[in-house]
């Protein structure tokens, strides 16, 4: 087996496919400010990283606009754009699997921590977690190496070499490699092998049964 005992999960296109809810409420936010998407599938690349990077990063806006922005998106995805989510088939039988195994395992993401948890509880898997770490609402803790390091804190954690981070964008890889973990890019959601080979993943696996025999064998 590889020499990890723990395994910190990203959940927005790792464990679920947030690509309804999320593109939803960043419509919602964008028609605040009399922005209209044609085609919401052009938004894909707010999936994973911060918020406020990526309102400034593909729509230009300032620091205070981005808070706005971010305001009105958690309207929306507060109330709707959580539930507007789906599992991926493999989870949560794999997470078992892994358990069974011996390794602990915890969510590491960039989404709030309270919205991370009702997800979790929503839809079955919270239990399957020691614990699950997510950003700041007031924004103390945003970026993904932030969070990581947050959650090595919370779990005692002081060897990092003995954690592996699976995420699908390059914010995991790098926010993992931040902190001194290996990480294990995942093709199935939203980013391509490209950018996380670029980025410096350790492994870089197709589907959530790769990702089993990779971690199991």
């Amino acid at each position: 087996m590889l020499p990890y005992t723990h395994l910190f999960f990203d959940l927005d296109g790792t464990l679920t496919d947030p690509g309804l809810g999320i593109t939803n409420a960043v419509t919602y936010a964008l028609r605040q400010f009399g922005i209209e998407v044609p085609d919401r599938r052009t938004l894909y690349p707010f999936i994973g990283p911060p918020l406020i990077e990526s309102f400034a990063e593909f729509y230009g806006f300032d620091p205070e606009q981005c808070r706005a922005a971010v305001r009105h998106y958690r309207v929306y995805y507060g109330e709707t754009g959580l539930f507007e989510n789906e599992v991926y088939p493999a989870y949560p039988a794999l997470l078992d699997r892994l358990r069974d195994a011996g390794y602990r395992l915890a969510i590491a993401t960039s989404k709030p921590e309270h919205f991370a948890r009702l997800i979790a509880e929503h839809f079955g898997f919270a239990d399957r977690f020691d614990y699950v770490a997510g950003a700041a609402m007031n924004e103390t803790r945003l970026k993904k190496a932030e969070v990581i390091r947050y959650a090595l804190d919370t779990l005692g954690l002081d060897d990092p070499a003995k954690v592996l981070m699976i995420g699908d964008r390059r914010h995991d890889v790098l926010g993992a490699k931040e902190c001194g973990l290996d990480c294990a890019g995942v093709l199935y959601g939203y980013g391509d092998r490209a950018e996380l080979e670029a980025a410096g993943a350790r492994y870089v696996v197709e589907t959530a049964e790769e990702l089993g025999e990779l971690l199991l064998s």
